[in-house]
C-alpha cells in the first residue's frame, strides 16, 4: 500500500458516523487526508467530528444523501475545500428487515431502497463533478448481494446491481476519472445484524480490517472496475474482481 503523503487531498464520505464509513474515516485521517462527512443522526455525527478534529482537518454535516437540499450543502463543503479528490458513496439503506422475499416486498419499500441505495449516490457525483479535481476517484461501495441471488436479499441486491451497472457506464463514460465499485464482504454492522435479527455475527470481519481495501483505491493507481475487499487486501493482488470496465492504469 502506497505510504506517500496525501497532505491537501479531500476526499467526501458519505455515512461516515458508524460502520465502513466511519473506519475509512479514520483511516484516512490517519494518512493526512482533509475530510467531508455526513451521517443521518447529528449527535452520533457530532462525537465522530470531534474525534477526527484531533487527526486533520474535518467538516461534517447531518443530512439524509437522498434530499436533494443536503447534496447541496456537501457541494457548497467540498467548494469551500477548493474541490475535492474522491467521493466515497457509502451510506445505504438496507430496507424492510426481517428480509421478505422477492413476492412478498412491498413495491414502495423498493421504490424508497432504490432512491436510496442507486439515485442518491449518483446524484450526489452530478451534484459534485463540477468540484472534481483532475483525476479524482468515485467509490460506490456495493454487494455480493448484487451479483448473487440470495433468498431474501431481492431487493437490496438490485438496487446494489443497479448501482454496479451506473458506475460501470460512468466508468466508460469519463476515462478522465477512476471509477470503482467495491464489495466490502460481510461485516460486523449495524447493517448487516438488522439482517441477521438475533444471530451471532461476530464471526464477520470488522470494517476497520476492510477500510484498508478502499484505500488502495483512493491511493494506488488502479484500473477503474469492480473490486472484492478480501481480494485487494490478500499480498500481490491488485487485479480487478470483473472486466467490465477496460482497465486504464
Amino acid at each position: 500500500m502506497s505510504d506517500q503523503s496525501t497532505t491537501m487531498r479531500t476526499a467526501l464520505i458519505t455515512g461516515a458516523s458508524r460502520g465502513l464509513g466511519l473506519a475509512l474515516a479514520r483511516a484516512l485521517a490517519r494518512r493526512g487526508w482533509n475530510l467531508i462527512i455526513d451521517g443521518r443522526d447529528p449527535d452520533r455525527l457530532r462525537v465522530v467530528r470531534n474525534e477526527l478534529a484531533s487527526v486533520t482537518h474535518v467538516a461534517a454535516i447531518a443530512g439524509d444523501v437522498a434530499d436533494a437540499r443536503h447534496r447541496d450543502e456537501l457541494a457548497v463543503l467540498a467548494r469551500g475545500h477548493a474541490g475535492i479528490d474522491a467521493v466515497v458513496n457509502n451510506a445505504g439503506a438496507l430496507g424492510p428487515t426481517p428480509l421478505p422475499p422477492v413476492l412478498e416486498l412491498d413495491p414502495a419499500a423498493l421504490t424508497e431502497l432504490l432512491v436510496v441505495n442507486t439515485v442518491a449516490p449518483l446524484a450526489l457525483v452530478q451534484r459534485l463533478r463540477d468540484q472534481f479535481k483532475p483525476g479524482a476517484r468515485v467509490v460506490n461501495v456495493t454487494s455480493d448481494a448484487a451479483v448473487r441471488p440470495y433468498p431474501g436479499w431481492g431487493g437490496y441486491g438490485a438496487t446494489k446491481a443497479a448501482l454496479e451497472q451506473l458506475s460501470a457506464v460512468l466508468a466508460t463514460e469519463r476515462p478522465d476519472l477512476r471509477v470503482y465499485w467495491i464489495d466490502p464482504g460481510d461485516m460486523r454492522t449495524d447493517m448487516h445484524q438488522a439482517a441477521f435479527p438475533g444471530e451471532d455475527i461476530t464471526d464477520r470481519a470488522l470494517p476497520e480490517e476492510r477500510a484498508p481495501a478502499i484505500v488502495r483505491l483512493l491511493e494506488e493507481q488502479l484500473p477503474s472496475g469492480r473490486y472484492d475487499a478480501s481480494r485487494l487486501l490478500e499480498p500481490h493482488q491488485p487485479t480487478i474482481a470483473s472486466a467490465g470496465v477496460e482497465a486504464r492504469a
